[in-house]
C-alpha cells in the first residue's frame, strides 16, 4: 500500500531529527561553557558584551510583576545555569532539562558543589547587582538556587509530550525558559516551529515563555571538530512562529554582536530575547 504525502512528510521531520541527535554525540559541555561563557562574550566590564545583555534582559520580564507563580521549567538548559539567576528569586520550583546525559551531570555538578565544575560565580555577582543587592550576596543566591532546583529531567523538544509522564501538575508549568534551544536542535523553520507548539503542552493557559535564541545562525561549535547546524532565523520568523504555536509576543528585543565576539566558534549575528503569553 502506497504511502500518503503526510506520512511521507512525516518521514522526512523524523529522519531531519534523528539526523540533528547525531550532530550531538560529540557535544562537548566544557569546550562550549570556554567558548561561549567566558569572556569576551562574558565580559561583565563591558556594557555591549553578550552576557549582561541576556542576563539584564531575564532580570526585567522576571521582575516586571506579571511573570510568576510556583514552578519555572528551563527547556533545554544545556550545562549552563545563567537563564534561571533571577528566576529562581521568584519560583518556588525549578525544573532543569536537557535531552543530553552529558550536560544533565555538568548541572548536577555544579548543584552537588563537585570540585571543577564551571564557576558561574562572575553571574550571580552580577544578577545580584542587578537586583540592588552587593555582589558579595551571591553566595546566597547560589544557595537559593540550590534549594529550589528540585529535579533535572530529560526532555525531547520534537514529541509532542516533551516530559516524562507526571512531570508537571496537569496545569502546567507558570513560566517556561529557553535559551538558544529550539533553533539548535531543529533540522528546519518547520520542526522549529513544532517544536515551539510542543513547549505549549509543559505550559499552563495565561503563563509565560521567555525565549532566547541566535538571529542568523547556520552552525555553531559543540566542541573540538563538533560543528552543529542551525536555523538561521529572522524576527519576523521567530514572530510567526510564535503566533501559529499559540503565544501572544508581549516584547521583542535584539542585539546585534561587535564584531570582536564574532571569535569562530559560530557565525550567529545577533540574538533575539522574546517575552510571550500561551493564549
Amino acid at each position: 500500500m502506497e504511502r500518503g504525502k503526510g506520512e511521507d512528510k512525516e518521514q522526512v521531520i523524523q529522519d531531519g531529527v534523528a539526523a540533528m541527535a547525531h550532530c550531538y554525540k560529540g557535544f562537548n559541555p566544557t569546550a562550549y561553557l570556554q567558548y561561549n561563557y567566558t569572556p569576551p562574550r562574558a565580559d561583565f566590564s563591558r556594557a555591549d558584551s553578550i552576557v549582561p545583555w541576556k542576563l539584564g534582559c531575564l532580570h526585567r520580564a522576571f521582575t516586571e510583576g506579571d511573570v510568576g507563580g510556583e514552578m519555572l521549567v528551563d527547556v533545554g538548559s544545556g550545562p549552563t545555569l545563567y537563564q534561571v539567576l533571577s528566576g529562581c528569586e521568584v519560583f518556588g520550583r525549578v525544573v532543569l532539562t536537557d535531552f543530553l546525559d552529558v550536560n544533565r551531570r555538568e548541572l548536577r555538578r555544579w548543584l552537588g558543589e563537585e570540585e571543577g565544575s564551571f564557576d558561574w560565580t562572575p553571574y550571580l555577582q552580577h544578577v545580584c547587582k542587578l537586583e540592588g543587592r552587593s555582589p558579595s550576596a551571591w553566595q546566597e543566591k547560589a544557595a537559593r538556587l540550590r534549594s529550589v532546583v528540585t529535579e533535572i529531567l530529560p526532555i525531547d523538544v520534537h514529541q509532542p509530550s516533551p516530559l516524562p509522564p507526571g512531570t508537571l501538575p496537569s496545569p502546567g508549568a507558570d513560566c517556561l525558559v529557553s535559551s538558544f534551544c529550539l533553533e539548535s536542535v531543529s533540522p528546519d523553520l518547520a520542526s522549529f516551529t513544532r517544536a515551539l507548539g510542543h513547549l505549549s503542552a509543559l505550559l499552563k493557559t495565561g503563563g509565560h515563555l521567555l525565549l532566547i535564541g541566535a538571529l542568523g545562525e547556520s552552525y555553531y561549535m559543540g566542541g573540538p571538530g563538533v560543528r552543529i547546524p542551525v536555523v538561521p532565523l529572522d524576527e519576523a520568523q521567530v514572530c510567526s512562529s510564535l503566533r501559529s504555536s499559540g503565544y501572544t509576543l508581549l516584547h521583542l528585543s535584539t542585539y546585534t554582536l561587535p564584531p570582536d565576539m564574532r571569535v569562530g566558534v559560530d557565525d550567529v549575528t545577533g540574538i533575539f530575547f522574546v517575552k510571550a503569553r500561551k493564549m
